[in-house]
């Protein structure tokens, strides 16, 4: 199960990454921008858990292999051209995997370490809203989870108790991960396609 576990860890911090890439190089950001918003995005979420559950060393201090990938990704979106024809809303699919996956495997962290299921799903969704709410601050963008066309924090904070009730009735950690994070990958995906929101403009209901 570890193993899984930190595949999915590191395939999130793929995605996350990414996206953060894509909307530094819209914003024409040199080298230095790219891995930074990078590593923000991959890793903010992640930094605010641990330390918010004084969990020391940080996750990504512990693994600096984590840090060392994002910067070899942000060498490649830097000079590769064809990065820079990939629009912004390419950070769809990736964020929707990274908050997936960063959702779920924070709150599984919060439960291993004693947390009750409330507080774990709020530190499931800390995880992985965090990096994306930096990414857009520091690129000048309304953040997705503050913007009233989009369903995001919601999304992750249902996933969780998914996870949560899953593992309860199922009573198999791999069975309720995967279930948890699909649910967050696709219920995002199907937000955006279909443009659904938690609430309308007056305008837009008649």
């Amino acid at each position: 199960m570890f193993d899984i576990i930190y595949l999915l860890e590191m395939i999130g911090i793929v995605a996350f990454a990414v996206s953060g890439m894509i909307v530094a190089r819209s914003k024409n950001m040199d080298p230095v921008g790219v891995f930074t918003i990078g590593f923000i995005t991959a890793l903010g979420g992640g930094t605010l858990r641990d330390l918010m559950m004084d969990n020391h060393p940080l996750y990504w201090i512990k693994h600096q292999e984590q840090p060392i990938l994002i910067l070899a990704i942000a060498i490649v979106f830097s000079y590769w051209r064809r990065a820079e024809r990939i629009r912004e809303s390419g950070i769809v699919f990736p964020d929707a995997i990274g908050l997936g996956i960063f959702s779920i495997l924070g709150a599984q962290l919060a439960l291993d370490l004693g947390h009750s299921w409330f507080i774990a799903s709020l530190l499931g969704v800390m995880t992985g809203t965090f990096g994306g709410l930096l990414r857009d601050t520091l690129c000048n963008e309304v953040p997705y989870i503050f913007r009233k066309d989009q369903i995001y924090a919601s999304i992750s904070f249902a996933g969780c108790w998914l996870y949560f009730v899953c593992q309860w009735l199922l009573e198999s950690e791999t069975i309720a991960l995967t279930v948890g994070l699909l649910f967050i990958v696709f219920v995002r995906m199907l937000a955006v396609r279909f443009d659904i929101r938690l609430q309308r403009d007056a305008h837009q209901q008649h």
